[in-house]
Formats: C-alpha cells, structure tokens, sequence
C-alpha cells in the first residue's frame, strides 16, 4: 500500500508532466517554435535533467518518470528550437 507522500508525489507528478504536454504535442506537431525562448527551454531541461538526476539518485519512482518523460518531451522541443534558430534559418 502506497503512503500518502507517496500518493501526493505521484498526483505532483503525474500533473506536471500532463501540464506540459499540451506544449510538447502542439510543438511536435506544427515544429513551430516562433514564440519559445531558447534560453528558458535550455535552462528548462537542464533543470529537469538535474531532477531525474536526483529522482535516481534518491530512487524515488515519481520523480524519475516524470522527469524522464518531460526531458524527452522537452529535448525534441529544444531540437526543434535549436534547428528552427540556427539551421533553417540560414
């Protein structure tokens, strides 16, 4: 039986990567990244390549999946935006 921080760390979870998911599919979708930072996607996944980081280091399951979910999420995001920014571009 799962203990209550348990269950809360997973709802925290489960809704957080859910929250991001709109973005990720619209984005994989139409490859438009006009309106994205490219300095706030950066520092967003290393941000949460640093939490997944912990999550395994902590062995914490919650943490992990959703980590590691949102970072390829936002990895083909910030490939989209580096190729829109600096390849296509040119």
């Amino acid at each position: 039986m799962l203990e209550t921080h348990e269950i809360i760390s997973y709802v925290a979870a489960t809704c957080t990567t859910a929250s991001f998911l709109p973005q990720a599919i619209l984005t994989i979708k139409t490859k438009d990244t006009e309106g994205l930072s490219l300095g706030m996607y950066s520092l967003f996944a290393i941000g949460v390549f640093c939490w997944l980081i912990y999550g395994l280091q902590i062995e914490d399951e919650a943490i992990i999946i959703a980590n590691a979910i949102t970072l390829i999420l936002a990895g083909i995001i910030l490939s989209f935006k580096v190729y829109n920014t600096f390849i296509r571009k040119q």
